[in-house]
């Protein structure tokens, strides 16, 4: 759908009606030297047609090089179908996704995400999708303080996406109870157990042990050890992933013993799209089901036997007292959700395990021949998906040689980690089934070039 925008007179009267002078006082937290990035030099009084040549002039400036960048988004093939399912007018609806009225059709397909879900994380119950992987993985950090309302500590691996690590303490910025208490990795890159359970002692303070599965570093930790030691403390085990399409191979959070297993389902038939949108997974134990936050759809039958789905929970503070809320998310990322629910009936369990195990040979392919090819070390030893950690020399120019010499040779780790000097030469490398062939070679021609340097 086209955007119409507003005239200045009716956004004078939409200022005045909240009471601020100025659209900007919308965004104060944006600042201002991102904010004249984003302007545009359009003349006035240009047309449509002129404008839309005006962006197309502007899109076409950019230069599309082979990516070899992760970190939480994550490019893979999407069907066309995908597409030409969820345009479908069956999926329609002049309600939001939330409201008691939403069409049948919508919900069925809210309920076949959450079975999708639940399956995918060997979980018994999942909501109808939150606004990310971040946002999911806050929620379940605040679950797990209600259910253990006098255990204030979070013991969080250091192997968690630093940015999920930001997002979590700003919600408990405002939450008012809750400490974050960090968990380092081990040299090969999984969270250090011992130190865990030095964290631990007792136990009797801890609500939650969150665990990346992959983490942040593309290794697969050993989210049953972490889960071990949660339950023998009382705590519940929370399982927190980047790349969903690894579920598709390894053992599930819910065979490894976690409570709430989170995950950012955009790996899913979800486009990258300059980081947006995200779709946040959530799924838990059924004794846990009323500290689930989000809305949760049903399958029911009517008084003449008919298959029906219906709202069961929705625990919003429009729906419920406040204090008895679960969360405040209002809306949920119902397009994003359906878009994620065809492509999964689409590819189905043998084929998101195929496409899972592609994935995961293919980085294994690069990472062998980055060491044996390009002289670079892994920075870390431990089992990986799709994404590893190279040690670079002189890593910041590297990136920049690589990048004029055409090709984005993955994320600096540093970027994330800022002060933290054991990352300053590292490269988070990722690969997909839509890394080509020629991409490799000309990603180890250019570290290459670099090693010998």
């Amino acid at each position: 759908m086209r955007f119409l925008p507003h005239t200045p007179s009716d956004i004078a009267r939409m200022l005045a009606t909240i009471g601020i002078g100025s659209v900007d006082e919308l965004f104060p937290s944006v600042p201002a030297a991102l904010k004249a990035k984003a302007a545009l030099a359009l003349p006035d009084g240009l047309g449509e047609r002129e404008v839309l040549e005006r962006m197309q002039a502007l899109a076409d400036a950019n230069e599309l090089l082979p990516s070899f960048q992760g970190a939480g988004a994550y490019r893979h093939f999407v069907p066309a179908a995908v597409s030409l399912v969820m345009s479908r007018s069956e999926f329609a609806t002049s309600y939001t996704p939330y409201q008691p009225e939403v069409s049948q059709g919508t919900l069925q397909a809210a309920f076949e995400f959450q079975t999708y879900v639940a399956r995918l994380t060997g979980m018994e119950v999942a909501n109808a999708s939150m606004y990310d992987g971040a946002s999911a993985f806050a929620e379940a950090l605040l679950m797990a303080l209600r259910v253990h309302k006098n255990r204030p500590r979070l013991l969080v691996s250091a192997g968690i996406h630093p940015e999920y690590l930001e997002v979590a303490r700003t919600y408990l910025e405002g939450y008012g109870r809750g400490q974050i208490v960090e968990i380092a990795l081990a040299a090969d890159g999984r969270t250090d157990l011992e130190a865990l359970q030095a964290a631990i002692g007792s136990g009797s303070d801890v609500a939650a042990v969150a665990v990346g599965y992959p983490n942040f570093f593309g290794v697969i930790d050993d989210l049953a050890g972490a889960g071990a030691l949660a339950r023998k403390a009382g705590a519940l085990c929370i399982s927190v992933t980047t790349e969903a399409l690894a579920l598709a191979l390894l053992r599930s959070p819910g065979e490894c013993g976690a409570d709430i297993a989170v995950a950012e389902g955009q790996s899913l038939g979800l486009p990258v799209s300059y980081g947006g949108p995200g779709l946040g997974m959530f799924a838990t134990r059924t004794a846990h089901l009323r500290q689930m936050p989000g809305r949760l759809v049903g399958q029911t039958v009517d008084e003449e036997g008919r298959r029906g789905y219906v709202l069961t929970l929705s625990t919003r503070e429009q729906h419920i007292r406040r204090e008895k809320a679960t969360s405040n998310i209002c809306t949920n990322q119902g397009l994003a959700a359906l878009c994620v629910t065809v492509y999964m009936s689409l590819t189905g369990r043998r084929g998101l395990r195929e496409l899972a195990i592609e994935n995961t040979q293919a980085a294994h392919r690069v990472a062998e021949r980055l060491t044996r090819e390009a002289g670079l070390a892994l920075a870390l030893s431990a089992p990986f998906f799709n994404e590893f950690t190279i040690e670079v020399p002189d890593c910041e120019a590297a990136f920049d040689r690589a990048v004029a010499g055409g090709v984005i040779p993955g994320v600096k780790v540093a970027r994330l980690l800022p002060g933290r000097p054991e990352h300053k030469n590292r490269l988070l490398v990722t690969v997909t089934e839509m890394t080509r062939a020629s991409d490799v070679d000309l990603l180890i021609d250019r570290l290459r070039s670099r090693a010998a340097a």
